[in-house]
C-alpha cells in the first residue's frame, strides 16, 4: 500500500470500446487526477488492442486490475478454456498480440490504497474474494457480510465493478462504490466512471454515440459488430431488467 492519494479517477468495464475510453481520458478531472485506477474487464470487446495500448501509453498514472473477462481472454489464448460465454470474447482474445496477453496475465486481482477522506480503500473487480460473483445495489446485508469475510478491518471503502451499473451505498459500515461501465453501460448511455476522494462522485461522460457506432462498424472485424455496438453503446438493457435478471444470482434466492 502506497501513500495517501487526494483524487483518483476510477474506470471500470471499458470492454474494448475505444471511443468511450477516449472521451473519459479527455475529461479535465481525469487528466488532473493523481492516478487512474482500472477495476478490470478492460479489453474484452471490439477494440481490445487499441484500448490496451492507449492505457499503457498513460504510463505509471494507471494502476491496473484484471477482471474476469480479462482472465478469460488469457485462458482462451493459452488453451485453458475452449470457449467464452460472451460471444465477442473469442474475437477479442484472438485480436491481441502475445505480449498483450502476457501483460493481462500479469495484472493483480485487487489493490489497496489510502485515499484522503475515505481511508483504506480496497479495489477489486466483482467482490474482494472473487472476480465474477455478483453483489448489487439492493443485495441484502447478509450477502455483503458474506463477501466481506476475511477482509481486513481497516478497509473502510470497497470499490468494485463487474455489474455495469453505478451506485454508492453503505454495507456493514463500509462505503461500497461501483463506478459503472465506461464501454458497456446498463441503464443509461454514456461512459460511466467515478472520481474518488475525498468522497465518491459518480460521473458520466457523454460522447457522440452514433459516430462511435459507425467507427466501430468501420474499424472492427467482429461479424456482429453493428448489432453489438447498437445494443451496448445505447444501453438498451435497462437497470430494472438487469436487476431482475441478476438478483437471484447474488444468493438472495437461498435466503
Amino acid at each position: 500500500m502506497t501513500g495517501d492519494y487526494g483524487r483518483l479517477a476510477v474506470l471500470s468495464d471499458v470492454h474494448g470500446v475505444l471511443p468511450a475510453l477516449e472521451a473519459v481520458l479527455a475529461e479535465p478531472e481525469v487528466v488532473a487526477a493523481d492516478r487512474i485506477v482500472l477495476t478490470g474487464d478492460i479489453v474484452a470487446g471490439p477494440q481490445p488492442g487499441e484500448v490496451l495500448e492507449l492505457l499503457r501509453a498513460q504510463g505509471d498514472r494507471v494502476l491496473w486490475l484484471a477482471g474476469n473477462a480479462d482472465r478469460e481472454l488469457v485462458e482462451y489464448r493459452r488453451g485453458a478454456r475452449t470457449d467464452i460465454l460472451d460471444p465477442i470474447g473469442p474475437y477479442a482474445a484472438r485480436a491481441l498480440r502475445e505480449d498483450q496477453i502476457d501483460f493481462l496475465a500479469s495484472l493483480p486481482r485487487s489493490l489497496t490504497l489510502r485515499v484522503r477522506g475515505l481511508g483504506t480503500v480496497l479495489f477489486c473487480h466483482a467482490t474482494p474474494r472473487d472476480d465474477e460473483e455478483l453483489v448489487l445495489v439492493d443485495s441484502r446485508p447478509a450477502r455483503w457480510a458474506e463477501v466481506f469475510t476475511g477482509l481486513a478491518p481497516e478497509v473502510a471503502t470497497v470499490v468494485c465493478g463487474h455489474t455495469h451499473m453505478p451506485y454508492v451505498r453503505l454495507a456493514h459500515g463500509r462505503l461500497v462504490v461501483n463506478p459503472g461501465s465506461v464501454g458497456m453501460p446498463y441503464g443509461r448511455p454514456g461512459a460511466h466512471w467515478c472520481l474518488l476522494g475525498p468522497g465518491a462522485d459518480l460521473r458520466v461522460t457523454p460522447y457522440d454515440i452514433p459516430a462511435a457506432v459507425a467507427r466501430l462498424v468501420r474499424e472492427c472485424a467482429y461479424p456482429e459488430i453493428a448489432e453489438w455496438a447498437e445494443y451496448f453503446l445505447y444501453a438498451r438493457a435497462t437497470d430494472t431488467e438487469v436487476l431482475a435478471a441478476w438478483g437471484p444470482k447474488d444468493g438472495r434466492g437461498d435466503a
